[in-house]
C-alpha cells in the first residue's frame, strides 16, 4: 500500500500533473494512486523526488 493519494491531496497536486512529470499515462498514475498497482522502486523514488518528500513518506505501514 502506498500514500501517493494522500501526499497529492496534502500538496494540492493533480494526478494529471504527476503523470506528465513522470512521463507516464494518467491511467498508470491513477492505478498507483488507487493502490490497484504498486510502482516499481525506481518509480517510487522518482515520485518522491517530484513531490519533494522522502520515499518512505509514500509507503504505508501495515
Amino acid at each position: 500500500m502506498n500514500r501517493i493519494k494522500e501526499v497529492l491531496e496534502e500538496k494540492g497536486i493533480k494526478q494529471t500533473w504527476l503523470a506528465e512529470k513522470l512521463g507516464k499515462s494518467y491511467n498508470m498514475v491513477n492505478s498507483y494512486v488507487q493502490n490497484r498497482q504498486q510502482p516499481r522502486l525506481e518509480v517510487l523514488f522518482e515520485i518522491a523526488e517530484i513531490l519533494e518528500v522522502k520515499p518512505q513518506d509514500l509507503i504505508k505501514d501495515k
